[in-house]
């Protein structure tokens, strides 16, 4: 089960309503992977001398989800 199905299921709305609602707020799912691609695609972009997320683009979409995950948690000054 795809994470987008997950949500539908998990939030009872029909199919691909919960991510047409995030999308709708500016919101979006990610994981490292993901944020890797988002992160070499905006900085690196065409001039890139690699096609895909190198280990540097990972290190820093790893750090990108922790301080996502930090802002989301309770106490935190989001």
């Amino acid at each position: 089960m795809t994470m987008r199905e997950s949500l539908d299921e998990a939030l009872h709305l029909p199919e691909g309503e919960t991510m047409r609602r995030l999308e709708e707020y500016g919101l979006a799912i990610t994981n490292v992977d993901t944020m890797a691609q988002a992160i070499h695609d905006v900085y690196c972009g065409i001039m890139a001398d690699h096609d895909h997320p190198n280990d540097k683009d990972r290190s820093q979409a790893q750090a990108m989800v922790a301080a996502l995950q930090k802002q989301g948690t309770p106490g935190s000054e989001a």
